[in-house]
């Protein structure tokens, strides 16, 4: 009877990596890396996630790479006469001493261009971060709702 409680027990622990969706590097911590799902012939995905540098140095997010996308580029979401536009970004993001970057819509995020394939909903999506002083790290971005990360979405509840 115990044993029947206590292996099923035993092994929920071992999703409590997979779930808590937290990644660590030297001084980095990256939280929630996630994406949306695409249709059947969308060609470009957004990456989000929170970036977190304990370090007392300043470090910077130099480039990436995932085997779902052609390529993997950084952007922008600015206002430009009432208009919001998305732009590159060249030369990395800064991930700054004891502070945090945070990807997320309407923001600084990833764009995954030229997908493989549609991103489907429940999968995950490697991508490998490469960091001026950290070095590399891969992660697994989570493929949510189109609408999760929006307010009609309810966000992360």
């Amino acid at each position: 009877m115990t044993r029947r409680f206590i292996i099923p027990i035993a092994l929920s622990f071992l999703t409590i990596p997979a779930t808590a969706q937290e990644f660590k590097k030297n001084n980095l911590t990256i939280a929630k890396p996630w994406t949306r799902q695409t249709a059947a012939g969308q060609s470009v995905g957004g990456g989000f996630m929170s970036i977190a540098n304990s370090s007392k140095t300043a470090d910077t997010l130099v480039s990436a790479t995932s085997p779902a996308a052609q390529k993997v580029e950084f952007h922008s979401m600015t206002m430009d006469g009432g208009i919001m536009r998305m732009r590159p970004v060249p030369g990395g993001l800064p991930v700054p001493a004891g502070g945090r970057l945070d990807l997320k819509p309407g923001g600084f995020h990833i764009m995954l261009v030229g997908l493989k394939q549609p991103l489907a909903l429940g999968r995950r999506v490697p991508i490998t971060l490469r960091f001026q002083r950290a070095g590399t790290i891969t992660v697994q971005l989570k493929v949510e709702s189109v609408t999760f990360g929006t307010e009609g979405g309810h966000g992360r509840h």
